[in-house]
């Protein structure tokens, strides 16, 4: 299995003038321990990481560190999430016929959720990661009034890797480029295609990091996983 790493933005929801994912982590950067879960991940033969040429020398440091022992190449990002993982898949080796995309800031992804998406990837032509909602969601208008509540029954919250087949995601993302599509995920643009995507149950503590406050969850979490692994 093939795995892409989106890497290329900034941290300014986490107040940071620099790449989140090089911020510290219980001494290790974010990046480190995203790398580590796949590295650990039985399925995972081949590591594509898309950033900025600036991160590039830092990235390669923490990879240096790791002593990884599977493949890693280094791809230029985009603007967007949108346009780097673009870049990624043009960046793929040319056997790679199934892909699993993650973002980087969702560094306490285990390996074993790496693994179970890439076994269902063997049998559906897309999928993600995503977890039932809990809370009661309301969708409102522009002045802030409510407007409808969807039963949350029917309710995932997204997460990542979401896996594809290469040539089917390449011209999801070349039609949606020619229709000027603005996307958050790469799920969307099947969904866009009509094409159907499935839900693979992703893990209650695979959270993004993106401000402050995720960081202290994480490093909550990261120390009772040591703290379990210890005992």
């Amino acid at each position: 299995m093939y795995l892409l790493i989106p890497a290329a933005g900034m941290g300014r929801r986490m107040g940071s003038s620099r790449n989140k994912l090089l911020l510290s982590l219980l001494g290790q950067p974010l990046l480190a321990w995203t790398l580590k879960a796949a590295e650990a991940s039985q399925s995972i033969t081949w590591i594509g990481i898309m950033g900025q040429l600036y991160d590039f020398d830092e990235f390669k440091a923490i990879a240096e560190s790791l002593k990884l022992t599977k493949p890693l190449q280094f791809i230029q990002g985009g603007e967007t999430r949108q346009d780097s993982v673009y870049n990624g898949l043009q960046g793929l080796p040319e056997r790679a016929d199934r892909v699993l995309i993650h973002d980087g800031a969702r560094c306490l992804a285990s390996p074993e959720l790496f693994d179970r998406c890439a076994a269902e990837l063997l049998h559906c032509q897309g999928l993600i990661a995503a977890i039932p909602v809990k809370d009661t969601i309301k969708v409102v208008n522009e002045q802030h009034l409510i407007t409808d509540t969807p039963n949350r029954q029917y309710l995932w919250a997204a997460q990542t890797p979401q896996g594809f087949e290469v040539e089917l995601l390449k011209r999801c993302h070349q039609y949606g480029r020619e229709q000027g599509w603005q996307v958050t995920d790469d799920a969307a643009l099947l969904e866009k295609c009509e094409i159907p995507v499935k839900i693979v149950e992703g893990e209650e503590t695979n959270l993004k990091v993106t401000t402050p406050v995720d960081l202290a969850i994480a490093e909550f979490i990261l120390r009772q996983r040591l703290m379990l692994s210890c005992s």
